[in-house]
């Protein structure tokens, strides 16, 4: 493992860096790879930098931009200080429904628009179409931006466009899986828990856990962050380490709902 953290290229609804700014949370010692089948931010990747890592999601777009930072990491930044040049609010929706046919400008419009829309949320309507409104933030290009470092801790990654339960079904003695999937909860379907149903319903919840008692059956560790609530706590009764954490959610609105909430981290 690396001994620089980076920080994550995207915001990322969910994300994970916070988990080690509050000290929360270690990666443990394991022998094998790192598997981090909900990549989103990659932030415990990007903070951890391990050897040999598979990461993968259910979302195309998201492993394709992966794959651009990793491969093409100066084109990209290229792209990227375009889209800079030419921020405007008219020009974020013009690029929100633009259908580019080349990888690498798709990549830029994906980060061009998680980069200046709200809160950096990723939300498609029922056409599979890209839908979140432009945001406050009109940074596009930062000086903290390390495209070519980035690019050197992906290297060593495989990057997959999966679902999680395949991924995870690839972990097998030594490897570390960290599994940080969209929070849904059985009878709660409030706020940004009903958007996740439509992507990750209480039946994949069920698959998760299945999947990774048997990973764990094969001698894999794993840590996993989920909603901090009873369906959970008893879906993952008698299997794991149940932990809770602190933390403010940042997905709000207004500064008034981002109240200090809790998750659990179950760990084996």
């Amino acid at each position: 493992m690396s001994d620089r953290p980076l920080k994550p290229f995207l915001k990322w609804a969910g994300g994970k860096r916070w988990l080690f700014e509050s000290a929360q949370f270690s990666l443990p010692k394991f022998t094998g790879a790192y598997f981090e089948p909900f990549l989103g931010g990659a932030a415990v990747f990007f903070e951890t930098r391990p050897d040999r890592a598979i990461l993968s999601d259910a979302n195309g777009r998201l492993i394709e931009l992966y794959v651009a930072v990793r491969d093409k990491p100066r084109e990209l930044e290229c792209l990227m200080r375009k889209h800079a040049g030419a921020h405007s609010k008219d020009y974020y929706y013009a690029v929100r429904e633009e259908n580019f046919s080349d990888a690498l400008d798709r990549a830029a419009q994906f980060l061009y628009l998680n980069r200046t829309c709200w809160n950096g949320l990723y939300r498609e309507n029922l056409r599979g179409q890209f839908n979140v409104p432009i945001g406050t933030k009109q940074i596009v290009v930062s000086s903290a931006d390390d495209f070519p470092a980035w690019s050197e801790a992906l290297g060593s990654a495989t990057l997959v466009h999966s679902d999680f339960e395949k991924t995870i079904d690839a972990a097998t003695d030594g490897d570390f899986i960290f599994a940080d999937p969209p929070y849904t909860v059985r009878h709660n379907m409030n706020g940004f828990v009903k958007y996740n149903q439509n992507i990750f319903a209480w039946k994949d919840q069920v698959r998760l856990r299945d999947a990774l008692k048997r990973a764990a059956e094969r001698g894999a560790s794993f840590a996993i962050t989920n909603a901090d609530h009873e369906s959970i706590r008893e879906l993952y009764k008698d299997f794991g380490h149940h932990s809770q954490l602190g933390r403010h959610s940042v997905i709000a609105a207004s500064s008034v709902h981002r109240a200090p909430s809790t998750e659990l981290l179950i760990t084996g």
